[in-house]
């Protein structure tokens, strides 16, 4: 936009003169005529009064210069409003801010289409006129479309910043965080001592609840292991038993028995 606000083509005449001292071009732009000489020379002169100027080239100088102006804020609002920038406050911010940009965006672009297409239908409206002597006919110059494309862009930009609504952004809206990831770190920072007391409380509702029956049979099962280690002790007790009830029956309670057989043997018994 900013180009073609400066191009001195905005219509460019249509009659080349058979004279070589005459001139091959000339050329409109809104702040300057400029002439091209069959001998390569190339002059131009500014315009210097405004109210000597037609209502369109008027409103083309003024609606122009908005639309650059509209769309360089419209930049800088975007840069804010992206999701990948670090800055421009939360995601709800951020949807604003795009949403903003995207108005600028759509001012822009029709600001500039509005002098493109008033300025070629003016053009044209003389082009066609027969009373208009054909050394003073123009046609619509590279400017013109350079401006057209530009509102063109300007106006699908402005839709596309419009559509990022900031509902329809994933994670949380209110978030002071402007980069993805924090919000959900802090989310589930969040939820889980909530999921902690949660499960807590469901085992003291199940530790409450459980039933009388199960209580009963871990006793009994407790109670069966206690008599199993019992008996087990009983049976590794049996032969020291035994070899008691063995030595009561050779021995009488008042006679201590001999710890070695053969001292009781003199040397006549061996002989």
């Amino acid at each position: 936009a900013t180009v073609a606000t400066l191009l001195p083509n905005w219509k460019v005449s249509a009659d080349v003169g058979s004279n070589i001292m005459t001139a091959i071009s000339q050329m409109q732009g809104l702040w300057m005529d400029c002439t091209w000489y069959s001998t390569g020379v190339f002059s131009c002169s500014l315009k210097y009064s405004v109210l000597a100027l037609p209502a369109y080239l008027q409103t083309a100088r003024t609606t122009m210069v908005l639309s650059c102006m509209m769309a360089t804020m419209g930049l800088c609002l975007a840069a804010l409003g992206l999701k990948c920038t670090r800055w421009g406050g939360s995601y709800r911010s951020k949807g604003h801010t795009a949403i903003s940009a995207g108005a600028c965006f759509v001012i822009a672009g029709v600001l500039c289409l509005v002098p493109a297409s008033w300025f070629t239908n003016e053009v044209i409206t003389t082009f066609m006129d027969s009373k208009v002597p054909k050394s003073s006919k123009y046609e619509p110059g590279a400017a013109v479309y350079v401006a057209f494309v530009s509102a063109g862009f300007l106006l699908a930009a402005g839709v596309i910043f419009c559509l990022s609504c900031p509902g329809r952004r994933g994670g949380p809206l209110d978030s002071g965080s402007s980069h993805p990831d924090k919000p959900k770190q802090q989310k589930l920072r969040q939820e889980q001592p909530t999921r902690d007391q949660q499960k807590q409380q469901h085992r003291e509702q199940q530790s409450q609840t459980e039933p009388p029956e199960r209580e009963q049979s871990h006793r009994e099962k407790l109670h069966q292991e206690k008599l199993q280690a019992d008996d087990r002790q009983q049976e590794k007790s049996v032969p020291d038993r035994l070899n008691l009830e063995k030595d009561k029956q050779y021995y009488s309670p008042s006679r201590t028995r001999n710890q070695d057989a053969k001292a009781v043997y003199s040397l006549h018994d061996y002989v």
